[in-house]
This record gives C-alpha cells, structure tokens and sequence, in this order.
C-alpha cells in the first residue's frame, strides 16, 4: 500500500467491518515523534523562496521526505516552516523504520 520510504509504511493495518459486513482496512494514526529528540544531520536556514521539499532534496536527497524536517521541527503544517526567511530548521538523520 505504501512504499517503504513512506511515514505511513510502519503503521499498523487494521479492519473495520461495517454494518453491511463490507471491510474497510486503513492504517492506524501517526503520532508526531519529538523532534528535540532526533539525532541531526545538521541545520539550515530559510532562504527566499525556499520549499521544503527543495530544502530536503539538498540535505536528504530526496524531496518526497521532507516529513522528516518537519518532524524534526515538531510541525503539523510542513509549510509553516518556510514562511519566515531566516529560520532555523533542524535536519534529522533518517532513520530505519521511521
């Protein structure tokens, strides 16, 4: 269902049956990890014009991770961290299985 580079590849996959006995699978909720507590790479800052999945192809290499910079910033909306030129971001070492 997800690729293994997916946030959503280690959650659980669970059933729901519905009334009229048809089954729903879907995928347990993600909670965010604390981001104080990820080891880092390093930092970087906003620049102008800076996206977040440019920011993560620079520093990870791959821009469909860019959850991992957001998790490491403790942020729900990954587009609010590139709104203020000048901010500071941490970038997380990613690691197996998160």
């Amino acid at each position: 269902m997800f690729q293994f580079s997916s946030r959503y590849y280690n959650l659980e996959t669970v059933t729901f049956v519905l009334p009229d006995g048809r089954p729903v699978r879907y995928k347990r909720r993600r909670f965010l990890p604390q981001g104080e507590g990820m080891p880092l790479l390093g930092e970087v800052n906003v620049a102008q014009g800076d996206r977040l999945d440019l920011t993560t192809a620079r520093t990870l290499g791959d821009p469909e991770q860019f959850w991992r910079i957001a998790d490491a910033n403790n942020a729900m909306n990954p587009f609010d961290l590139t709104n203020e030129i000048g901010r500071r971001l941490r970038v997380p070492i990613p690691q197996a299985g998160a």
